[in-house]
């Protein structure tokens, strides 16, 4: 008999194959339009009134590529959204990209300068920004492809961009009204200036370096002072000590002392605060107010003067004398050569510390004193539910109070630490590319609005940082400011998945917005994945070789078994480790999986499942056994013990279903007892369509492509994305 007169699939009989289903298969679940819960409602799918599970996609960069650490988020959110969406919640996933500004500006001017030998003050800024956004929307097309190709289920009519309409509305409504309520404010202040990118960064994306350096001990009248810059030290003119160290206690605060400095005499200014530490060093320091974020709190507490000595591209200032002019990190050697000159370097010694670089321009940082605007995270102001906090209070208070849980649990001590030393966010950039600061100038006049007041006015040049636009993510993705319909139905989000290693700058900023002008937390779960690691625990690196390709492990596996592979053995917040053997050995299970329902099928064929034949104790003992199974994979998913229910999934399709139930069924299949066989043969159809379904949320494309090629009276729904999860009496 052919494979069709048997009531079974011709493709069963061939090896299952990837790349021949997925990209159609993909198709089929786009074109049918339930990702989107609304279609789900109107087409019968799911109630009106079932209860919601929502989740935003952490948005990639525009300019990005698909790598291994979006693979993991992808599959986990993947996974969720799936489970939650066959267990007939109103699921909604959004999908999103980040302009991700000051990395994309700095690629696009680098190309311009490469090509045509230009900067960006010589093209201007209408022209930078033309070209900026047709890279960034040439990128955009590549990355929503690889997302696709993850299998991931997101409502693609509901697609955000951090910088479209949308999103520039909400962004310049939460400015303004956190103007209103004097959150937002304009100061000068110590910032982290990137001589490089030419603009200021954020705490948060700064990285910090191991890197040797020589610490110089240097003689500033009788002390002593440590310092591994001593290319700052132009303007030092106050010397501070602890008010309780017993060796300085001659000295007086305010005490004038006469000494021989790197250029001139200068008369340097005796300060007691209790911010030094007496043990580090001689336990007395020269501070310079403009370039150190300690000094400049010491400066600001004291009343002392501040001089600027090193300007915005490295270079020295006239302060500095004969060496003005000169980049920082050259003049180094030639101002100790002069301090040794004049006897004042005590020694010097090797040392080892961390040094601050930008993330995106892996530039040292460079300190500065700046006109910028902040967000106030310490003010007290009056929340949604008319109740007075500060921000950080409103932020520590939802997690501590339960509002917002973090799994796991251990990251809470970090997130707390975090808090609690949280100064004022810096949330303007000096880059054309971003979410213009909604903010006009006429000689001293300063008016915060999103029109222009009229004649005479000039804006801002100023852009916003990139995470305050993602700070309102939960929420500008389901239309607000206005009081939408998705707005009302699925925020808060139910959870927020993303690496703990953001759990700072982004987490914790979305409790931040949500919280002040929401009056509600963004999410209800934090899932934190870890990081994903080579096969021997090291950092995935192009100088390592080690970097495995997720886009080559989809071309030669399939994304089911590289899906599988990241969430297999991943706890909350651990670290992955990831070889291409995992990864080919989850190719293999999904070919089992084929073969699995290949000998089901034809070893069933014209079963009649609506007259149910009486079962053996055995028979009743293996449903039995699946659905336990069923139950404490959706038990775990539920408690985000992701990797356990995967573990138990797969392993009772191999070890269970494979190895030990199919083969004890191949006598009762091949005997005289019809009733027997009838019973086997219908215990055998609900585990192969039960088992479907358990690893549906993990292997989407194989349970689909097997799904699809069931006899009708075995499915209860045209795709196993919107069937039902297992049930007893299913």
């Amino acid at each position: 008999m052919e494979p069709e007169e048997m009531g079974i699939n011709p493709d069963f009989l061939k090896p299952y194959s990837p790349k021949d289903n997925e990209a159609d298969i993909y198709k089929k679940w786009d074109e049918s339009g339930y990702f989107n819960p609304d279609v789900c409602v109107e087409k019968g799918v799911t109630a009106p009134d079932a209860p919601t599970f929502s989740i935003v996609l952490p948005p990639p960069n525009v300019t990005g590529v698909l790598h291994m650490g979006h693979a993991a988020m992808l599959a986990v959110e993947d996974l969720l959204v799936r489970y939650h969406r066959l267990t007939g919640k109103r699921t909604l996933w959004i999908p999103g990209t980040d302009s991700a500004a000051i990395a994309t500006q700095s690629k696009v001017e680098g190309i311009i300068y490469k090509e045509e030998k230009k900067s960006r003050h010589d093209i201007g800024r209408e022209e930078l920004l033309r070209r900026v956004n047709e890279f960034a929307e040439e990128s955009k097309d590549t990355i929503i492809g690889q997302v696709r190709a993850m299998g991931s289920s997101l409502d693609w009519s509901r697609y955000a961009y951090t910088l479209d309409d949308k999103r520039y509305r909400a962004v310049m409504e939460a400015f303004v009204r956190m103007y209103e309520a004097g959150l937002i404010y304009r100061g000068e202040r110590i910032v982290n200036w990137d001589p490089k990118g030419q603009t200021t960064i954020s705490d948060d994306e700064i990285v910090y370096e191991e890197r040797k350096e020589k610490f110089y001990y240097l003689k500033y009248g009788p002390f002593t002072i440590g310092t591994v810059r001593p290319e700052t030290k132009f303007g030092d003119k106050y010397v501070v000590m602890h008010p309780n160290d017993a060796r300085y206690k001659e000295y007086e605060h305010g005490q004038k002392i006469e000494l021989e400095w790197i250029n001139d005499p200068i008369t340097a200014t005796v300060i007691k605060d209790e911010a030094i530490d007496m043990e580090f060093g001689t336990g007395v320091m020269t501070i310079t107010p403009w370039h150190d974020a300690t000094d400049f709190d010491i400066a600001n507490r004291h009343g002392l003067d501040k001089e600027q000595v090193i300007d915005e591209r490295g270079l020295l200032l006239p302060i500095a004398g004969e060496f003005a002019g000169q980049h920082i990190s050259k003049a180094r050697e030639a101002i100790i050569e002069k301090l040794r000159g004049k006897g004042l370097v005590e020694r010097e010694e090797e040392y080892t510390h961390n040094v601050a670089t930008a993330e995106r321009t892996g530039c040292v940082i460079e300190p500065q004193i700046k006109a910028q605007w902040f967000i106030a995270v310490n003010k007290k102001v009056k929340f949604p539910d008319g109740r007075e906090m500060t921000l950080k209070e409103r932020m520590r208070e939802a997690v501590e109070g339960g509002e917002v849980a973090i799994a796991p649990d251990r990251f809470n001590k970090t997130y707390y630490h975090w808090i609690d030393n949280l100064r004022d966010w810096n949330i303007s950039r000096q880059i054309w590319f971003g979410h213009r600061v909604p903010a006009w100038f006429r000689g001293d006049e300063v008016k915060v609005q999103i029109e222009c007041p009229g004649e005479g006015w000039e804006q801002d040049p100023d852009t916003l940082d990139t995470w305050f636009s993602s700070g309102l993510w939960t929420f500008s993705t389901l239309g607000w400011p206005e009081e939408t319909a998705d707005l009302k139905t699925y925020h808060p989000t139910s959870v927020l998945e993303t690496g703990y290693d953001i759990l700072f700058f982004w987490v914790a900023r979305m409790i931040l917005m949500s919280t002040f002008l929401l009056g509600e937390v963004p999410f209800k779960n934090v899932y934190l994945h870890g990081l994903v690691r080579d096969a021997k625990g090291r950092k995935m690196s192009k100088s390592l070789g080690n970097i495995i390709d997720p886009l080559d492990m989809i071309g030669k596996y399939g994304a089911d078994a590289t899906r599988l592979s990241l969430i297999v053995g991943a706890a909350p917040g651990n670290d992955v480790p990831l070889s291409e053997d995992k990864i080919r050995g989850y190719k293999n299970f999904a070919n089992k999986l084929w073969n699995i329902s290949r000998f089901v099928l034809s070893n069933t064929v014209g079963v009649n499942l609506a007259a149910k034949a009486k079962l053996s104790p055995r028979d009743q003992e293996i449903l039995d056994g699946f659905y336990v199974v069923a139950n404490e994979v959706a038990s775990d998913i539920e408690k985000f013990s992701l990797y356990l229910a995967a573990e138990k999934a797969y392993h009772y399709v191999w070890d269970e279903l494979a190895a030990k139930i199919l083969e004890e069924s191949k006598p009762i299949l091949n005997g005289d007892d019809e009733e027997a066989k009838i019973a086997r043969q219908q215990v055998l159809r609900e585990c192969l369509v039960g088992s479907l379904k358990t690893l549906h949320p993990f292997m989407p494309f194989v349970t689909e492509a097997v799904w699809q090629r069931l006899p009708s009276e075995m499915k209860e729904s045209e795709f196993l994305m919107i069937g039902s999860w297992p049930k007893v009496n299913d």
